[in-house]
């Protein structure tokens, strides 16, 4: 077994993994303290998945536990987010260029740089003219809740955001930390409008998604790593 990889491959709600383990039949699942692991090649790449967990705390936790173990060059995070309506569509797929989490309520200075204190940027340089999978490229929001409809006016208002998730401002955090470079490939699994979502109340619903969006994932996961391994930039310098 591998234990030094070229990246690592951060996969956050059960769901999600769930759907991608049937794609790597034969694989070695071992355990980790967050979650399933194994091993894969990618082309020429030496590949750890980790299912990292859902939420914040999970999500800087076992990224930095991926970091500490298998010392990888660099880190994908794949997985699903929820959409505001009229701005983007269920099944389209965010190329994050930045992150930044808006649950942080700071009252004793000021809050707008308190929520940039962890934001991230990120250096798309590297992205060849036809991307491995067509993409919107913009703002991902993190919290740890699911999108709040009241939320959805301010976070387009102040943020340019069109989707939220609950993990990838920790882990482009966390990544940045560590000065490694970090992909962040989320689909719209829902659609959140004025009022709520197909998906709440219906995690059937949601667990379907995941199916065809992880599947999708799996496919051009290889073309990916191939451009992001050739020419990626770094674009994580602490601020």
């Amino acid at each position: 077994m591998v234990d030094k990889a070229d990246i690592c491959i951060l996969v956050s709600a059960g769901a999600e993994w769930r759907a991608l383990l049937p794609h790597y039949p034969g694989v070695d699942i071992e355990k980790s303290p967050y979650g399933e692991c194994f091993y894969a090649k990618i082309g020429d790449q030496h590949a750890w998945f980790l299912h990292g967990g859902w939420g914040k705390v999970a999500a800087a936790g076992s990224t930095q536990y991926a970091i500490d173990r298998w010392h990888p060059e660099r880190v994908i995070n794949i997985g699903t987010c929820g959409g505001f309506k009229g701005m983007i569509a269920q099944g389209e797929v965010i190329l994050t260029q930045r992150t930044l989490i808006y649950d942080i309520f700071e009252q004793m200075t000021d809050p707008a740089q308190a929520i940039e204190r962890y934001a991230v940027d990120f250096d798309l340089s590297w992205l060849p003219d036809l991307p491995p999978q067509p993409v919107r490229i913009g703002t991902l929001v993190s919290a740890d809740r699911d999108i709040d409809p009241r939320d959805i006016p301010g976070l387009i208002k102040k943020y340019g955001a069109f989707a939220a998730d609950w993990e990838s401002g920790a882990i482009a955090w966390a990544a940045r930390r560590n000065g490694l470079p970090c992909l962040v490939l989320r689909a719209v699994s829902d659609v959140v409008d004025v009022d709520t979502s197909e998906a709440y109340g219906n995690y059937a619903f949601f667990e379907a998604q995941c199916g065809e969006i992880m599947a999708n994932f799996v496919q051009h996961l290889p073309a990916w790593i191939e451009a992001f391994h050739n020419d990626w930039g770094r674009g994580t310098e602490d601020r």
